[in-house]
C-alpha cells in the first residue's frame, strides 16, 4: 500500500465533503424554498435555471473527487491486472452517471451537461 496515495485519498475525500457541506450551509441553504431539495431562489441576479446548474455543478465536483478517491485507493495496491482496469472503468462510469443525474435533477433536464456526462457513462459501459 502506498502511503502517499492513501494520504491523498483522505485529503481529497475531506476536501469533497467540506466543499459540498460548506456550500450547502453558506450558499444554497438560503436559496431554497421551504422543503425543496434543489435551490431555486436566486434573487435578482441568478435565474432559477442558472441556480439549478450551479447547484448541480457544485456537487458534481464532489462526486468526481470521490470517484478519484476510489481509483487512487485501488491503485495504491500497485495492481494493473484486468480486474483493476475493470474497477477503474466502473468507478469512472458510476461517477459520471451520478453527476449526470445531478445535472438532470438540478436543472429539470434543461441543461445539456447531463447528456454529455451520461454519454461518457454509456461509452465506458459499452466499450
Amino acid at each position: 500500500m502506498n502511503a502517499y496515495l492513501i494520504t491523498a485519498i483522505c485529503l481529497l475525500f475531506i476536501v469533497g465533503l467540506a466543499h459540498s457541506t460548506i456550500g450547502e450551509i453558506r450558499i444554497f441553504s438560503r436559496m431554497r424554498s421551504q422543503g425543496r431539495f434543489v435551490p431555486t431562489e436566486g434573487g435578482a441576479n441568478i435565474s432559477e435555471h442558472q441556480l439549478r446548474i450551479l447547484w448541480a455543478s457544485w456537487h458534481i465536483s464532489t462526486v468526481l473527487a470521490w470517484g478519484i478517491c476510489i481509483i487512487l485507493w485501488r491503485l495504491s495496491f500497485s495492481s494493473s491486472d484486468v480486474a483493476t482496469r475493470e474497477f477503474i472503468f466502473n468507478t469512472i462510469l458510476l461517477s459520471t452517471f451520478i453527476s449526470s443525474l445531478l445535472v438532470l435533477v438540478g436543472t429539470n433536464g434543461k441543461h445539456p451537461g447531463w447528456l454529455g456526462l451520461l454519454g461518457v457513462s454509456i461509452l465506458i459501459w459499452i466499450r
